[in-house]
């Protein structure tokens, strides 16, 4: 099974790294994807991160069995002003497969038109742009599954997030695999 996860520049370090650490530790092919290339990428905290490939050479090995969009609120908002990410979003959805967005990256869900009529969640500092947009059902809960549509709230969420998309992928007997050697207190 393979995962896409999506860096912008502004992107959540802890959004970015923990999902992909713990979707690896699932024994599941996770690619980062530069959304600008194969360089460097600095994120919110001025961390920078190196992606495995650029976004272009990624969506060739496509279609993935799940989308992740990181959040950060720059990196929201570059996923949410992208055309390539808007296309890969409407295929995703349209094959039923799943789709990730973790605190501001539920925007770029909006931005796209993607997920109409779901049950959301965002980092509280994005709430009022989801729940006021009459397309979701806002929640306030860690991490909501609605179908294939996992959201998650912020970098505190990022385990739960990324647990929610294992156990998704493969299965709660995976999720209590990897959980102990981890030390995740859930």
């Amino acid at each position: 099974m393979s995962v896409l996860v999506i860096l912008a520049t502004g992107a959540e370090e802890m959004e970015t790294v923990i999902p992909t650490d713990v979707l690896r530790r699932a024994q599941l092919n996770v690619t980062v994807a530069g959304l600008s290339g194969a360089d460097p990428v600095v994120c919110s905290r001025s961390v920078k991160l190196v992606p495995d490939k650029s976004l272009d050479d990624a969506v060739k090995e496509g279609p993935y069995d799940a989308v992740v969009l990181p959040g950060g609120g720059d990196g929201a908002k570059n996923l949410a002003a992208s055309e390539k990410v808007k296309k890969i979003l409407q295929e995703q959805e349209a094959g039923g497969r799943i789709i990730g967005a973790i605190c501001a990256g539920p925007t770029a869900l909006l931005s796209h038109g993607i997920a109409k009529g779901k049950k959301v969640t965002s980092h509280p500092g994005v709430k009022d742009k989801m729940e006021g947009s009459g397309q979701y059902t806002y929640s306030e809960d860690r991490v909501v599954r609605d179908g294939q549509l996992i959201t998650s709230r912020g970098p505190g969420t990022a385990f739960e997030f990324a647990l929610a998309l294992v156990e998704a992928l493969k299965g709660k007997d995976t999720v209590d695999k990897i959980v102990p050697p981890m030390l995740v207190k859930l």
